[in-house]
């Protein structure tokens, strides 16, 4: 087992990494040993992520990136496979979460769920794809969530479920195109954990009785819990596992 998650000489690139789950994921990734480029939006708080990553003795490219625009993407990964020559791993993390009463939503809330989660996936994914096809080998984890296949009683999550529950089948779907060229693609699906994008939902006392009745556990998960799904999919360990959603929930989906 010795090495078998060690992750020194690769390369990775994580989205959404500005802060919440993509920070966590870009500094598992580092603490492995991998070379990591960071890309968002808000390229002024990529600076904090890109140092810490860096104390970790490995290097760190921040990548100002808006993944709702195509131009973006492949201008970002263009540069990222420049710098580090190749690209081995693709954490596919940028998301949000609007809600709102199904029969109250407006289209701009939907098209925006839709664009953001699902369709900025696909197209990060694709171009990240021609880079590691050349390679005939690569790493590629998508963030779904429990929501992926359960919804959730009193809160309106239609939207939202829809689209990672896209995301499942689409990380099933490449999977199945993208064996052939040695590329693994899977999903981590987190419950709750507290980020810039929950934060206030986690620690509402209302929610946390949801929360106690709905996973066994009975609690949000803490930072750090989902390092090893994320490592576990970025490294050979997972060699012969693809296509697959690993929920990290404290149990919720199991009931």
């Amino acid at each position: 087992m010795s090495g078998l998650f060690n992750l020194t000489g690769k390369s990775a690139i994580v989205t959404g990494a500005s802060s919440g789950l993509g920070r966590q994921f870009a500094l598992a990734l580092a603490r492995e040993g991998a070379d990591v480029a960071i890309l968002a939006r808000r390229v002024e708080k990529l600076e904090s992520v890109k140092a810490e990553i860096e104390s970790l003795g490995v290097q760190c490219l921040a990548v100002k990136c808006d993944v709702l625009n195509n131009e973006n993407i492949k201008n970002a990964v263009a540069q990222v496979k420049n710098h580090f020559g190749k690209i081995d791993i693709l954490v596919n993390n940028a998301g949000i979460a609007l809600f709102g009463p199904a029969e109250e939503q407006s289209d701009e809330l939907w098209r925006a769920m839709v664009d953001m989660n699902l369709s900025s996936v696909y197209f990060v994914a694709r171009e990240v794809g021609k880079v590691m096809i050349e390679n005939n080998y690569g790493k590629i984890i998508n963030t779904g969530s429990i929501h992926s296949t359960v919804a959730m009683p009193g809160l309106p999550l239609t939207a939202y479920c829809s689209t990672k529950g896209a995301v499942e089948m689409l990380t099933k779907s490449l999977a199945n195109e993208w064996a052939k060229y040695n590329i693994t693609v899977n999903a981590i699906g987190p419950a709750y954990f507290p980020s810039e994008m929950t934060g206030e939902l986690v620690t509402n006392e209302d929610f946390l009785k949801v929360i106690a009745t709905y996973c066994p556990m009975g609690r949000p998960g803490r930072e750090g819990e989902l390092d090893g799904a994320v490592v576990y999919f970025a490294s050979d360990a997972s060699s012969y596992t693809t296509g697959q959603l690993l929920s990290v929930d404290g149990g919720w989906t199991a009931i």
